[in-house]
């Protein structure tokens, strides 16, 4: 196979590329005085420490150039940090800890070929908790260690996909959960001595959303974000001795985060309003509401609250802005900027306008439009989110992507078709099995909407996405091939039974319900693949691919671009040899995201 070099990165474009970017990870010190995080600052996501008063620079504890930090957390005694690295982004994500003052990362895991997912520290110290595929690659355990000792128990091999969440006051249980389904989780409570673990929720043979997140101080009862019985997902709490679930938040909309300070006095959650997020606390003894510090409109994507429940760190972003960290105080109602990622030099200010539109089976869905200045006609990108099940919000997309193209004269419309999050769990679970169905008539109700804009240029349509978002656009060029003048599809799938077969072994229980079954629904799933109408295609396209990628293997992309290139359609694919499902080098990411805007700019632009 033969792979195309690309043109140089258009200096435009740089000037909108976010100074860093962060891996969504966010964690407090124990004595709140400090931030730990991960940015790209240093050209590759490597492990930051931060003072939260803003008294010194933020220190940087690793110097990776081809590992990844993906997640981190403090030991209770603020001594030393946990986290979570890979490599050129192949997802085998392994254990690792560092001094709070830096100096050498020891290795607590080295297990070629497997995943690990860090779970939480046991409330006296001693324990951490993970889960690994290390014992069979199709299962993942849950397995705790002890902090001092270095001794591993495997306190949880039951089989499915499986993860350990809060635990027990007395740090003798922990609670599990096997994911059967994004919407689909089965809870135990696991003893870490050996013992029986006991199923707890959902309370029926319903599929429900189950995350345990914290336990009463005193472990008679375990608080968890749920949509058992309901349409969004709130937070309840559930009683050991009668096995009941009793609920404390029940928004029409969904509870995104939670947690609760170390006393177990504070809760603080977000709701997502229709893209947006809202910070709410309330203290638990009274059950008083409290007054949370007044947030500009913004999303939320991941929380860190500290160990008195006073203050609350945020990873933050907004369409004009990037995202940053941010410090919420309960007692004072100050809100202060702890980082200041900005783009490199360019203007972004097109903001997000919520808009709807209506689809073939009378919903409406929803979209964020970017459109630019001036009567037009302008050309239009449908952008579409990965997942599926994930939400488009107002943010600062594809590190600029969407500023750059505005700023250019190119309208951007993302919208959250069904199976999107955050518009209940009915919605959501529209896209189960019908990947290529509903949702590609909801993306032609797009084109078809924006074509009756007086100021869209019908014929400059094109679509853009990555993952799921990639398979959509190959989907669109192929199946709907009359609306598009260009597409770019990044780590997409094109043949729904060959990624079936090679996703991670731990997915593969799940392909079923998810997708279809490879082995017993070929033919339907082939009915749903890009591939089978590639002979469709006419409009140019550019493929974008890691070549370390464990989702979308690299196979998805080779095949497309393969039967392209056989009927000389017009096709650019690059593939980086260092990367995984997304971009971990912040010099791939500008090349790859330079080229994308060029190539679009290019074919939507007169």
């Amino acid at each position: 196979m033969t792979t195309e070099t690309g043109t140089e990165t258009a200096a435009a474009y740089v000037g909108f590329r976010p100074t860093r970017k962060f891996q969504p990870t966010v964690a407090l010190s124990p004595d709140g005085s400090q931030v730990a995080y991960s940015d790209d600052a240093s050209g590759q996501f490597n492990l930051v420490v931060q003072a939260v008063g803003g008294g010194g620079a933020a220190r940087r504890l690793t110097a990776y150039h081809d590992s990844t930090v993906r997640e981190v957390m403090w030991t209770p005694d603020g001594r030393s940090l946990l986290f979570l690295a890979d490599t050129h982004g192949d997802e085998f994500n392994q254990l690792r800890r560092i001094s709070a003052d830096g100096g050498d990362v020891e290795s607590l895991t080295e297990t070629p070929q497997v995943q690990y997912a860090l779970g939480e520290i046991s409330p006296d110290g001693q324990l951490v908790s993970y889960a690994g595929n290390d014992a069979e690659p199709t299962r993942q355990d849950v397995l705790v260690r002890n902090l001092n000792s270095g001794e591993v128990s495997r306190v949880y091999a039951g089989g499915g996909f499986v993860f350990p969440f809060a635990w027990s006051p007395d740090s003798r249980s922990l609670t599990a959960v096997q994911f059967r389904g994004n919407t689909d989780h089965v809870v135990y409570v696991v003893p870490v001595d050996g013992g029986e673990a006991v199923r707890i929720l959902p309370p029926g043979d319903e599929p429900a959303l189950c995350l345990p997140f914290a336990w009463a101080p005193d472990g008679s009862s375990i608080l968890v974000r749920t949509d058992a019985g309901r349409e969004f997902t709130g937070v309840a709490r559930y009683t050991i001795a009668t096995n009941t679930l009793d609920w404390i938040l029940t928004p029409d909309w969904d509870v995104e985060h939670a947690a609760v300070s170390r006393d177990g006095h504070t809760l603080v959650w977000t709701v997502n309003e229709d893209g947006l997020s809202r910070l709410c606390a309330r203290n638990l003894d009274t059950g008083e509401d409290l007054v949370a510090p007044v947030l500009p409109p913004l999303g939320i994507d991941e929380m860190s609250l500290s160990a008195d429940g006073r203050r609350v760190a945020l990873l933050v972003v907004t369409a004009v802005r990037p995202a940053n960290l941010l410090l919420a105080d309960f007692d004072t109602g100050d809100v202060s900027w702890l980082t200041d990622a900005r783009p490199v030099s360019g203007n972004a200010s097109a903001e997000a306008e919520l808009i709807r539109f209506p689809t073939f089976d009378g919903r409406e869905v929803p979209a964020w439009l970017y459109r630019p200045a001036g009567p037009g006609p302008h050309g239009v990108l449908l952008s579409i989110h990965g997942g599926p099940e994930f939400q488009e919000r107002p943010r600062y997309n594809y590190a600029g992507l969407y500023q750059y193209l505005v700023d250019r004269g190119v309208a951007v419309l993302a919208p959250n078709v069904r199976g999107s999050t955050g518009y209940g769990k009915t919605y959501q679970r529209q896209i189960l099995r019908d990947f290529g169905g509903g949702d590609l008539r909801d993306f032609e109700a797009a084109a078809r909407y924006l074509r009756g804009l007086d100021w869209v240029d019908p014929d400059r349509i094109g679509v853009f996405g990555g993952s799921y978002g990639g398979f959509a656009t190959l989907s669109c060029l192929s199946r709907l091939p009359e609306y598009w003048a260009c597409g770019v599809s990044v780590v997409g799938p094109s043949n729904l039974v060959t990624f079936a077969k090679a996703v991670p072994p731990t997915w593969r229980a799940m392909m079923a319900a998810w997708v279809g079954d490879w082995e017993t629904e070929a033919d339907f799933l082939m009915e749903r693949s890009p591939i089978t109408y590639v002979d469709d295609i006419r409009a140019p396209l550019f493929v974008i691919q890691g070549a370390n990628d464990p989702r979308v293997v690299q196979s998805e992309s080779d095949q497309i671009v393969e039967a392209l290139r056989k009927r000389g359609v017009e096709v650019r694919y690059d593939v980086y040899p260092d990367e995984g499902h997304g971009f971990t080098k912040r010099e791939n990411e500008t090349k790859a995201i330079g080229d994308a805007s060029e190539f679009l700019l290019a074919h939507l632009t007169r």
